[in-house]
């Protein structure tokens, strides 16, 4: 019986949950715009081995330099390489990367915040002194400092960007956590004797999963330009792995064929503002004030 109540519920979740999608999907032109952008991205990357139609990393020097045409839709760089089938395959990279820095990240920084606002006191001053520290820095700069450190890899750029991600999180959450630590239920968990590490995870943290969220989705797109930047400078991933920011760079000693930097650099382009728009409609549903636009 009471497995039967609990799949009503769960379904009745998820039709609201549909229900909410839609009404925004039909009556934000913009969160629309970005989604859709976002989705036909994610679903390349997913299937882009069926989408690319050549090897991305096969070279043919009696196509150096072909212009856009049928036979090569993106036209060809300067080993032959067709630039469509690289910009697709160079999607996974690169969107995988975006989504894996956010997740990281906002995971991290969601649960270093909520440590440092729920302890308060001396452990909340440490806490987020470091994070103001690692703030301090610009982060590209500091970003290229960390990969430069410890060697060009995929794994060690993710590194260095997870680490200047965090702490945007992590001053979200701890102010989040400060107000939320005053309501009634939380009084209540305390007054039943509650542990404090329980309190947290299961009474404070999963009330800034909306916040973080949003955030998150508007950090997709800055994750996203910021590996590209860390690519287009040789530390992202390794050659000849196809790569947007590197296929950037790469294009800046072929200027005047202008194919091979502009297909990569409207993928990143596209992306990026399809997650920003996302994130903005989605900050704005959240608003009480703007909410009525939805």
């Amino acid at each position: 019986m009471k497995e039967a109540v609990l799949e009503m519920k769960q379904e009745s979740r998820l039709k609201k949950l549909l229900r909410d999608f839609g009404r925004i999907y039909t009556h934000n032109a913009l969160f629309a715009i970005g989604f859709t952008i976002c989705l036909l991205w994610v679903l390349v990357a997913i299937f882009a081995p069926l989408i690319a139609p050549y090897d991305p990393i096969a070279q043919d020097f009696t196509q150096r330099f072909a212009k856009p045409s049928a036979a090569h839709l993106f036209g060809t760089d300067n080993f032959g390489r067709d630039i469509f089938s690289r910009v697709v395959m160079g999607s996974r990279t690169s969107i995988l990367a975006g989504f894996t820095t956010v997740i990281l990240a906002s995971i991290f920084g969601t649960i270093y915040g909520g440590i440092a606002g729920y302890a308060g006191g001396v452990v909340d001053d440490v806490l987020m002194r470091i994070a103001e520290m690692v703030s301090a820095f610009p982060a590209l700069i500091l970003a290229m400092v960390i990969t430069s450190a410890l060697g060009s890899s995929l794994f060690n750029t993710l590194f260095a960007l997870v680490i200047v991600s965090w702490p945007n999180y992590a001053r979200v959450v701890r102010s989040m956590v400060l107000t939320i630590k005053e309501n009634d239920y939380v009084a209540a968990a305390k007054a039943l004797g509650t542990k404090r590490s329980r309190i947290l995870l299961r009474e404070i943290i999963p009330n800034t999963i909306g916040q973080v969220m949003i955030m998150a989705t508007l950090e997709l797109g800055n994750a996203i330009l910021n590996f590209a930047g860390l690519s287009f400078l040789g530390l992202g991933a390794p050659p000849p792995a196809p790569e947007w920011g590197a296929m950037v760079s790469d294009g800046i000693d072929y200027f005047f064929n202008w194919w091979i930097p502009t297909f990569p650099g409207l993928a990143i382009l596209t992306m990026s503002v399809g997650a920003n728009l996302m994130g903005d409609s989605i900050r704005d549903l959240m608003d009480p004030k703007l909410r009525k636009n939805f």
